[in-house]
């Protein structure tokens, strides 16, 4: 039976056209990752639009990769500590754009391409952000899946939208450096996708560096997952991607042009 049920595919449209990382963002342009107008040039180039989501002080889910604030934004301090009405007011440097919430991106998607929805976690088991987010999705009629590095996110996904198609984003090694935030214990659970079981996701989002790998395949070749290669930005990446999974999430440039 779980077999069976890993066996189950995401939708085909997942794999049909690159996705655009945080948006078909472009810094020389002033089109900043994550803000609207990113979102609208991956409409209008048909791009599927991968994003952030982040929790805040009072439940609402931000569209934000980054926990905190300063590096593409004005002010500073952690977005965990602040409102929803707060982080809407704030801008992106440079630019007249504010933060979206989760709410805000499908009012201006509208279904037009689908989104590729990553929960970011604190690893404390808190599921308020995927809470919210089925919320939001509830009343939302246009493509959408979920996914998380952190697989306790995967399965808050599994138990509290259980027919929205799910993924797991996954690499080779987690350290402590590079996720402070997880336990030794944790970090171990995600690596090889050993929780491929209890989650159960739908397809692989696999650091395209990092491919080809052992577990990417199977959950690629014997269990039928697609496979998504994340974040490409080169040629060689892009001729990886091409050849070792299903469909890149790129960013830094065009496909097609």
């Amino acid at each position: 039976m779980a077999v069976r049920a890993l066996a189950v595919r995401a939708p085909d449209w997942l794999t049909a056209r690159p996705v655009a990382h945080r948006g078909l963002h472009d810094f020389a342009r002033g089109i900043i990752e994550n803000m609207p107008a990113a979102a609208q040039a991956a409409v209008a180039g048909n791009f599927p639009i991968e994003c952030d989501i982040q929790l805040t002080a009072d439940g609402e889910a931000m569209v934000h990769h980054d926990d905190a604030l300063g590096r593409l934004t004005e002010g500073s301090g952690a977005l965990l500590g602040k409102t929803a009405t707060e982080l809407k007011a704030v801008k992106f440097k440079n630019t007249d754009e504010r933060m979206m919430t989760l709410a805000d991106l499908c009012t201006l998607v509208a279904g037009r391409v689908p989104l590729v929805i990553e929960v970011k976690s604190h690893f404390d088991g808190d599921r308020k952000l995927v809470k919210r987010m089925a919320e939001v999705l509830a009343g939302y009629s246009g493509p959408a899946v979920g996914m998380s590095f952190d697989p306790d996110q995967v399965l808050a996904l599994r138990e509290i939208m259980p027919d929205l198609p799910r993924g797991i984003v996954a690499e080779h090694d987690y350290t402590e450096t590079d996720w402070p935030e997880a336990s030794a214990a944790q970090r171990h659970g995600m690596t090889h996708l050993r929780h491929m079981f209890r989650t159960r996701p739908h397809f692989v989002a696999y650091w395209v560096n990092e491919l080809p790998a052992m577990a990417p395949w199977i959950a690629r070749n014997i269990f039928g997952l697609p496979l998504l290669g994340w974040t490409v930005r080169t040629p060689e990446q892009r001729e990886r991607a091409s050849r070792y999974a299903d469909q890149m999430i790129f960013e830094g440039f065009v496909p097609g042009t």
